[in-house]
């Protein structure tokens, strides 16, 4: 009996994902090699290398930049990742002694999803870095990063955020109805919706969608942290656009029988890069990390 093998899907090295991080940073084939220690010459062959294992151009070039093709763009957040796995895995054998404090923002929702595993794992292996946490909307943490006051920040991008160009994607998710298992909030008219403030990017793309399909709605909750619409969802006082990985219990997605439009995606990014300090740069490398097991 003859039995056929599948083929063997080749592996991209490290090496290779290095160059493609640099190729990206640095804007340029022969800025990239400087900063791999390459010549140019061997950067173009390595990036033919990874063309033909992939059977497409990964590059699109012009004059003056070299941007990703739109479908192997995704190629630039999964070498981020790996590298970052890579980082850490051997920092735990090399930089034992990194130390520091890193000021870390987050919003509410990812700290309680997220974020509290995430820093005691990175406590048990960085025992002399200490990370303080501020909790807040991404507004306020985009501008007390670019002021100084954070190192990182872990932002809501995309969904009708600006400026989230400038952000590393760590996690795509979708936005979801969310109800009560059972509950008739979905079923009311107006739609009673629980929402945080004006500037939360969910609330807005919630919002646009309910207008552009015609749906009458009110504010019936208001809350600035995720256990406020939580409570409001389990009292069936309203329906929430969430984060999918918030549903839960009786923490439902809204069936399509209840006719809600459908919500966009949306991200959870990094802003990060100004501080080389190393003790940054681990807990920076260990967030990447960790959400790339998420994803």
């Amino acid at each position: 009996m003859n039995v056929q093998m599948k083929p063997r899907i080749p592996l991209l090295d490290l090496d290779m994902l290095q160059t493609l991080v640099a190729i990206a940073d640095s804007g340029s084939f022969s800025s990239a090699a400087a900063v791999v220690h390459r010549t140019p010459s061997a950067i173009s062959m390595q990036v033919k290398k990874m063309e033909d294992m992939l059977g497409r151009p990964i590059f699109v070039r012009d004059s003056r930049s070299v941007a990703f093709a739109p479908d192997c763009a995704f190629l630039l957040e999964h070498a981020r990742r790996m590298l970052a796995l890579n980082r850490e895995a051997v920092a735990r054998f090399i930089q034992p002694d990194v130390q520091g404090v890193v000021r870390l923002g987050a919003p509410d929702d990812v700290a309680e999803r997220f974020l509290l595993s995430m820093l005691r794992r990175f406590a048990d292996t960085h025992c002399c870095v200490t990370v303080n946490v501020i909790v807040d909307t991404t507004d306020r943490m985009v501008e007390a990063y670019r002021s100084g006051e954070l190192d990182l920040a872990i932002i809501t991008c995309e969904a009708g955020l600006s400026g989230s160009q400038e952000v590393e994607v760590l996690l795509r998710e979708n936005l979801v109805w969310a109800m009560r298992r059972g509950g008739i909030a979905a079923q009311q008219e107006p739609l009673p919706v629980s929402v945080w403030d004006e500037t939360c990017v969910w609330r807005n793309a919630a919002t646009k969608a309910l207008d552009a399909a015609g749906r009458d709605w009110r504010v019936a909750f208001q809350s600035g942290n995720i256990s406020g619409q939580r409570a409001a969802i389990l009292a069936d006082l309203a329906v929430a656009p969430i984060a999918k990985y918030g549903l839960g219990g009786d923490i439902v997605e809204a069936p399509a029988k209840h006719g809600l439009p459908k919500l966009p995606g949306y991200a959870l990014g990094l802003l990060h890069g100004r501080n080389d300090n190393p003790a940054v740069v681990a807990a920076a490398d260990h967030l990447r990390a960790s959400f790339s097991l998420e994803n």
